[in-house]
């Protein structure tokens, strides 16, 4: 029997959405990502405590101050689990800046910078790398500069038509647009869980967005994240990489295949619309009321789990 993850590997690339190494060693997926809930999930297992360790020894002999060397610490912890990875996925590791640099432009720049320097220390080349970023519009400038430089990004936390356009209209490598909290937002809001995948709203989007970039002829690959059941995951079969939980994963591999759903990979037929104004993105973005909240709720969970992973490497 053809399961679900084997018919989906024909059509899309497969990315595992965790930093649990041995999770990655079964699964064998193509690219992986991290996000620093991942990554805290992983310091407070005995297993990475020594990763933890060598990453504030690390940190304690490069920098004087405390609060340096426990930011350090995280970004040289959080580069060690990539390396880990990027010696057994085959394609790219991608790996997040700290989210509370999202509106500061020079300073998320700077970061990426650090992270790769730090990669590179550790043999790993910044063409395995995709610098993971938030999709405001300062995330989305310093994706801009990074991709002039050379530097692939990954722009996460994607919720808005308008978010997908200036990712584009910036060139940045990757986007990784979020089904699952799409849906949680309506469904608190009042709609039901639809019993269909094709009337669910974070695949909706999704599709949306794909039809958008394959029609003008955009290069930036859409990654569908954020899944919160294998429907969601099932109905983007086609689109460029998807980005599935470890637990995902396992039931895709107990589900037999199905022929329902296949996105359409079409030739570029429209010519490119005007890049988006900083105003207009802004105006556009601001009119969703989902994305507008959801970017804010997201950011401010990545801050508070750097902020956790903080004060675990404090307390060593």
């Amino acid at each position: 029997m053809t399961s679900a993850l084997d018919r989906l590997k024909q059509h899309s690339s497969i990315v595992a959405d965790t930093g649990d190494i041995e999770a990655i060693r079964k699964h064998q997926p193509e690219d992986a990502t991290t996000n620093p809930s991942l990554l805290l999930k992983a310091a407070q297992t005995p297993a990475y405590q020594p990763f933890l360790k060598q990453a504030l020894d690390y940190a304690k002999s490069q920098e004087q101050d405390e609060q340096k060397q426990i930011e350090l610490a995280c970004d040289y912890f959080a580069v060690l689990i990539g390396k880990e990875i990027a010696n057994i996925v085959p394609g790219y590791i991608s790996t997040e800046v700290d989210a509370r640099l999202s509106f500061d432009t020079q300073a998320t720049i700077a970061k990426a910078e650090q992270l790769l320097a730090l990669y590179a220390e550790q043999g790993v080349s910044k063409d395995k790398i995709l610098i993971k970023i938030a999709s405001t519009w300062e995330g989305i400038k310093a994706a801009e500069a990074l991709e002039k430089q050379g530097v692939k990004c990954n722009l996460t936390l994607l919720f808005s038509q308008a978010q997908a356009r200036a990712c584009a209209d910036a060139n940045v490598f990757l986007i990784s647009p979020f089904v699952g909290r799409i849906l949680d937002w309506h469904v608190a809001n009042g709609v039901d869980k639809p019993t269909d995948p094709l009337d669910d709203p974070g695949v909706q989007s999704v599709r949306t967005i794909y039809d958008f970039y394959k029609r003008h002829g955009y290069k930036t690959v859409v990654m569908g994240a954020s899944f919160r059941n294998t429907g969601e995951i099932v109905a983007l079969t086609g689109c460029d990489k998807l980005t599935i939980s470890p637990a995902l994963l396992e039931e895709l591999g107990e589900l037999p295949a199905t022929d329902d759903y296949l996105l359409e990979n079409a030739q570029a037929s429209a010519d490119k619309p005007v890049p988006l104004t900083e105003s207009e993105f802004r105006w556009l973005h601001n009119k969703d009321a989902m994305a507008t909240e959801k970017l804010a709720e997201g950011i401010r969970a990545f801050a508070h789990a750097q902020e956790i992973l903080e004060s675990e490497v404090k307390s060593l």
